[in-house]
């Protein structure tokens, strides 16, 4: 990615400002535009250059692509909360695809036709074979998911018209935190199973609630496929190089294509944090599938992507090691 120039919408988020961490130790030079609304600026390396915007507003964002000559795109920028998703759907259709459309015209109009694209596991739904294959059907059970998958389909139509070059990038739990440890996860609210686990022993929360214990799963929690964040964003710059040299259009999963339940993460975090988690079961939530996890053989095969970061113990090691320096994130 040496001199390359990327533009990484949503740089300011968790994925995001890994990925950006990693594309500048690559020697990409990195332009990341941002609303700060749930990212923080702290996150982002001072090596990248930032612009502060909304990608809904036009007119900002031809002023970043005038600025800078962009060679390809890495696209994190939309809202990712399932449940908030189902009680709002509009908010997430206005975000996820008005922006992304914003985007892509910005994009087209300034002759850059490269783009990686963050997506989600969420646009297969209930899955019916585990592990998921890109070639399974895509029906997502959450509003978040049906977003994604259109904004893939938008991808999808733009690519035959305007000759755009496009990969999407499924994937599933994302976690843990840089090994600088500079960097890590820091949602408000947070909603994700690990910081909220390890809010437990961080004296943020008493116990950790379990939505759900009566999924067809081995112990009744839901089944997730979890992958550190330093394996995503490195996928993130093998899938930008494949489009700069000249790969064509695709999906690809990325997961360890190993499933955990939610008591089994549990159990795991107890064993990294040295003390026990109370947990509670809660009432189910809307829109969770029983089970996700991945195939990435492909993305392996094609992309060359080597996950090696796929212990839980590491990716929970990695959490509580930002967690504890960090408890309130960026605002401490």
């Amino acid at each position: 990615m040496s001199n390359k120039r990327i533009l990484v919408p949503g740089g300011a988020g968790y994925i995001g400002s890994h990925t950006v961490a990693a594309l500048v130790e690559s020697g990409a030079q990195v332009v990341v535009v941002d609303d700060l609304e749930t990212g923080f600026e702290k996150a982002i390396d001072p090596a990248a250059k930032f612009y502060q915007g909304d990608i809904r507003d036009k007119a900002f964002l031809d002023s970043v692509f005038e600025k800078e000559p962009i060679d390809a795109v890495i696209h994190f920028a939309a809202y990712s909360q399932v449940g908030e998703s189902m009680e709002n759907p509009l908010k997430y259709y206005d975000n996820n695809l008005n922006g992304t459309r914003v985007l892509l015209s910005s994009m087209i109009e300034h002759d850059v036709k490269k783009i990686v694209f963050s997506s989600t596991a969420a646009t297969y739904g209930e899955p019916r074979n585990i592990p998921i294959l890109e070639s399974d059907p895509t029906e997502p059970t959450n509003a978040y998911g049906a977003t994604k998958l259109a904004m893939e389909g938008m991808m999808r139509w733009c690519a035959r018209a305007y000759g755009l070059k496009f990969v999407s990038l499924r994937y599933f739990n994302a976690c843990g935190a840089h090994s600088r440890g500079h960097i890590g996860e820091a949602h408000n609210p947070e909603s994700h199973l690990i910081p909220l686990i390890l809010q437990v022993p961080n004296g943020q929360r008493p116990y950790i609630s379990i939505f759900g214990d009566d999924y067809p799963t081995r112990d009744g929690t839901c089944v997730r496929d979890y992958i550190h964040v330093m394996d995503l964003s490195e996928a993130h710059l093998l899938a930008a190089d494949y489009l700069l040299s000249g790969g064509e259009s695709d999906v690809f999963n990325l997961g360890n294509g190993v499933g955990f339940t939610v008591k089994e993460v549990i159990q795991a975090a107890e064993e990294v944090v040295g003390a026990s988690i109370p947990a509670k079961i809660a009432p189910r939530r809307a829109g969770d599938p029983a089970q996700l996890v991945a195939s990435s053989d492909k993305a392996k095969s094609i992309l060359g992507w080597k996950p090696s970061r796929y212990d839980i113990h590491t990716i929970l090691s990695d959490a509580w090691s930002w967690h504890k320096a960090h408890p309130h994130g960026y605002e401490a």
